[in-house]
């Protein structure tokens, strides 16, 4: 039998409180992995466990339909230092729960467990669900989403290892409007090579000065393509430095970190390619695994949002919708500002909506 929506409400901010209660920082997330499992077993929901990633299927799964993956994660950065008042209280005081990763992204994961309990029992079901709440996503960790979907385990649990027919909701905060699109993020090392002189007479290559010279280049670097939804490509150089520790030595090496944020006009590959043509510095990509995404205003999960007036909008943050292998929509309660802030919070009026609209969201998809 379905619950009603008051108790499924009740019964997440209950959760939300205990995951605040216990630390999960990233790769540290047994506490939290326990809990989650713990409240799908009370349930007579069983669940698989694939390192601190917790899985959930619907009742009478179909491996004929198409699959909807509830996806939101339950690590959490460190506490910043700003904090007033104890990070994993959990209080709730006027319409509001504090504490460490309340916004982000506790309150979209317990309010799209309470959505896939309250579809878990239907036979009638048009699609399958299947409940992923993992780790490491505030770290975008090996050990996070990509594990669950490389895993054998997880393809034996849901009988494929072909995504095709699946797409996703991924649950962050984005005040419950649709983010159809997401930056990528490609973090590159440049070394700038010079050679050796005496600061006092006119010796040497300067290395700091050709990595000036490129980091300026960086600076005024405008990119053709646009994306109507999430802008120009940003390229910012946030690291410098070099070995020397004496003031008269011309530094042959002048080593400097940047941070590109990619509009899905592009690929990092391209992006890669075409800076090192252009920088003297020799480049070393970090990952190109955080790649931009895209999910079309005709996909069933974006049509359905739209027939509950939402609005669509580009995200300039990473979410574990870059790692998926399959189209996903980011969506769900509270507000990306709080994120990563001094006193996190949530709005219970926020988590009460957030079980609604995606229930709301759910009924209205058509494939």
């Amino acid at each position: 039998m379905t619950a009603s929506l008051s108790s499924l409400q009740s019964d997440a901010i209950l959760l939300l409180q205990q995951l605040v209660r216990t630390p999960s920082f990233s790769k540290e997330e047994a506490g939290t992995a326990a809990l989650i499992a713990g409240f799908l077993q009370e349930r007579d929901i069983p669940c698989i466990r694939i390192g601190h990633n917790i899985i959930a299927k619907n009742k009478h799964y179909d491996a004929g339909k198409s699959v909807i993956v509830l996806n939101s994660h339950h690590d959490t950065v460190k506490p910043d230092s700003g904090y007033t008042r104890d990070p994993f209280s959990a209080a709730i005081e006027n319409d509001m729960l504090f504490g460490l990763g309340s916004n982000d992204a506790g309150a979209s994961l317990v309010a799209l467990l309470a959505a896939f309990l309250y579809f878990w029992p239907r036979q009638e079901l048009p699609f399958n669900l299947v409940m992923a709440a993992t780790a490491e996503e505030e770290i975008s960790g090996s050990g996070g989403v990509e594990a669950v979907f490389r895993s054998d385990v997880f393809q034996a649990f849901c009988g494929t290892s072909d995504y095709s027919n699946c797409c996703g909701i991924v649950g962050e905060p984005t005040q419950l409007q649709l983010a159809v699109a997401e930056k990528g993020l490609l973090v590159i090392d440049a070394l700038a090579e010079g050679c050796a002189g005496h600061a006092a007479r006119d010796e040497g290559v300067n290395a700091i000065y050709i990595a000036l010279q490129d980091i300026a280049f960086l600076q005024q670097l405008r990119m053709q393509e646009v994306s109507p939804l999430t802008g120009e490509v940003k390229t910012t150089v946030t690291v410098i430095g070099t070995d020397n520790t004496q003031h008269n030595v011309v530094p042959s090496r002048c080593h400097f970190v940047i941070d590109v944020r990619y509009n899905e006009c592009y690929s990092p590959e391209a992006l890669f390619s075409y800076l090192q043509q252009q920088l003297r510095s020799r480049l070393t990509p970090r990952s190109m695994r955080l790649r931009a995404s895209a999910i079309g205003r005709e996909h069933p999960l974006v049509r359905a949002g739209l027939q509950m007036n939402r609005r669509v909008f580009g995200s300039p943050t990473l979410s574990d919708k870059a790692l998926l292998p399959f189209p996903a929509l980011k969506m769900g309660p509270g507000d990306s500002a709080r994120s990563h802030t001094a006193d996190e919070y949530i709005h219970l009026s926020e988590i009460r909506q957030g079980i609604a609209d995606y229930i709301q969201l759910l009924q209205n998809v058509t494939f």
